[in-house]
């Protein structure tokens, strides 16, 4: 049995009837999957959340982080129809990329409230371009973890690259590397840093071989090219 068969079956034992959908999402649900950088991401639609469900679900969740994944998101049905205007980001790759693993669709046919959606992309896009330059400051000196914190934000980067190729109409793949590329067709950004990380990141490139400090300068300016393509969009 799998580790995604094996944790419906106990979040069904635990929850019974108030366990509404299990739903997969993020790399894993459209095989993108790097085993030593992703894990497994999963969305628990509750008829309600009470202390009485967390107690419930409590060991289920401390075996599934035990697996090396993050805890499920717990939302209520209402929930996920009245905040998809403020988690616009999130319930576009809900939608877009999903495989439900028990119970009700509610995802597919989600109407999204797309009026904070431009302002979330460029906050999220700078903000963690801030984080990224915290982090190096206090390690330029350590080749070894500055290449592991490139190779760690890759991933969420290139989601918000979609989202910034989605807001400008143009179709955006899931995969990382098909929007990379299509990235550089449409912002004409280079997608070298990009394609290195992800490279390193599935173990074909040579670690030794590369500059961190030097790929750190070429990817935060292609970064930077993204947020100025969204800064000018309409607000």
């Amino acid at each position: 049995m799998s580790a995604l068969d094996q944790v419906v079956a106990k979040l069904r034992k635990a929850l019974g009837d108030d366990l509404v959908s299990v739903v997969l999402y993020g790399s894993a649900a459209v095989g993108d999957r790097e085993e030593k950088f992703s894990d497994y991401n999963l969305l628990c639609v509750l008829r309600q959340i009470t202390p009485d469900q967390l107690r419930a679900s409590e060991t289920v969740f401390r075996w599934w982080r035990e697996q090396g994944n993050p805890s499920p998101l717990l939302l209520t049905a209402h929930e996920m129809r009245t905040s998809t205007d403020c988690f616009a980001i999130e319930f576009h790759d809900l939608r877009d990329h999903h495989r439900i693993l028990h119970g009700e669709d509610l995802v597919s046919g989600l109407e999204i409230d797309d009026s904070f959606y431009r302002a979330q992309v460029e906050h999220d896009l700078r903000a963690r371009l801030l984080r990224l330059r915290q982090k190096a400051s206090g390690i330029l000196s350590d080749n070894e973890i500055l290449l592991r914190l490139l190779m760690d934000s890759v991933s969420t980067f290139c989601v918000l690259i979609r989202h910034s190729l989605l807001l400008h109409g143009f179709e955006a793949p899931g995969r990382k590397r098909d929007v990379v590329a299509r990235a550089q067709e449409h912002f004409g950004i280079d997608p070298e840093p990009f394609v290195t990380l992800l490279n390193l990141r599935e173990g074909k490139g040579n670690p030794k071989a590369t500059e961190p400090e030097k790929l750190l300068a070429a990817y935060m300016k292609q970064i930077g090219e993204v947020i100025d393509r969204v800064d000018v969009l309409a607000k």
